[in-house]
């Protein structure tokens, strides 16, 4: 069985689509306690390192494992470099090197030196290999040992997930999956979950308080439209979407509320999680405002499963050669 390491491991969603594989998840990394707390309750078998990965060495993570991880993959946080953020450094080359938190990616690549894994996949937005970016990654690759480096762009609607998500996938091999055909709505993902004020046992599916006021308002939106705008690095942007029921949702990220297609109300974590693909298996903790934003952090779990696929062929045609 190949062995995953995965770094800002999350809440989990990069090693559940290598769970549902058949890779082994022996160790995740994080700093943030809630999503050490939840990768520990859905990966019972894995290690957890809850610090600061600048902290963290290739010796430390091998004392506790005992060996070379086959594979390592994590989401470095993306803040940095998104076009979302309107605070990020103007030149790309900053949010890299001079921003602490664009940093972590050299740490990511730091731990990848020193694991040596047969594959590596870092997750981020596209942004990360903006201009001269690229080039910088591929040195700092080369650097420690990794001299071919593909820049996949993915989309994760195309694999399964409810929800549309365009990101880069920077690893040592191509990573190209077949894509699914049909594109999964909402209505599909979330339409035979009861109502969150009726009697259940689904894990995160509580309803989340409206003032009076929002509700009113939330009540005069039709599919698509939405109740907040705000400007990031690049434009304007949207939140409190009411979901079109018929087609997959648009981007879900950490600060993401959604509104039912049918009912005024905001969707739970548990649709939110539907919505990146989560199995109604997988716990989320910590408060409610916490576990949202662990869901839209997350690697959706179809496109996590599909990129596994392919990096088991890759290591299956290694081992028979």
């Amino acid at each position: 069985m190949y062995t995953v390491v995965d770094l800002f491991c999350g809440a989990g969603g990069f090693s559940r689509g290598f769970s549902l594989e058949g890779f082994k998840i022996v160790l995740g990394i994080d700093n943030f306690k809630p999503c050490c707390l939840t990768f520990q309750e859905n990966f019972k078998d894995a290690y957890v390192i809850c610090e600061d990965i600048k902290e963290i060495t290739g010796e430390d993570v091998l004392s506790v494992i005992g060996e070379e991880p086959d594979v390592v993959i994590g989401g470095p946080p993306c803040e940095p470099f998104t076009r979302t953020n309107p605070s990020r450094y103007p030149d790309p080359v900053d949010r890299l090197y001079t921003d602490p938190i664009g940093q972590l990616v050299l740490h990511f690549i730091r731990l990848v030196g020193e694991l040596r894994p047969k594959v590596f996949v870092m997750e981020n937005v596209v942004d990360v290999a903006e201009g001269p970016l690229k080039r910088y990654l591929r040195e700092e690759f080369a650097r420690v040992g990794y001299k071919r480096i593909y820049f996949n762009i993915l989309r994760a609607e195309d694999y399964g997930t409810p929800s549309c998500r365009r990101r880069i996938f920077i690893s040592n091999i191509p990573l190209n999956p077949p894509k699914y055909g049909k594109k999964v709505t909402v209505i599909e993902a979330i339409g035979d979950l009861p109502e969150p004020d009726e009697p259940h046992d689904i894990p995160n599916h509580e309803l989340h308080p409206l003032s009076p006021r929002k509700r009113r308002r939330i009540a005069k939106l039709k599919w698509g439209q939405a109740l907040v705008y705000y400007r990031g690095a690049t434009g304007t942007f949207r939140n409190f979407i009411r979901l079109h029921p018929y087609k997959p949702a648009p981007t879900v990220m950490g600060s993401s509320r959604f509104i039912h297609p049918f009912r005024d109300r905001l969707l739970t974590v548990r649709e939110h999680a539907r919505l990146m693909g989560f199995p109604d298996d997988h716990i989320f903790l910590g408060g409610r405002e916490v576990q949202y934003n662990q869901v839209g952090e997350a690697v959706p779990v179809p496109l996590a499963r599909a990129i596994a696929r392919e990096v088991k062929k890759y290591l299956e045609e290694q081992e028979s050669r």
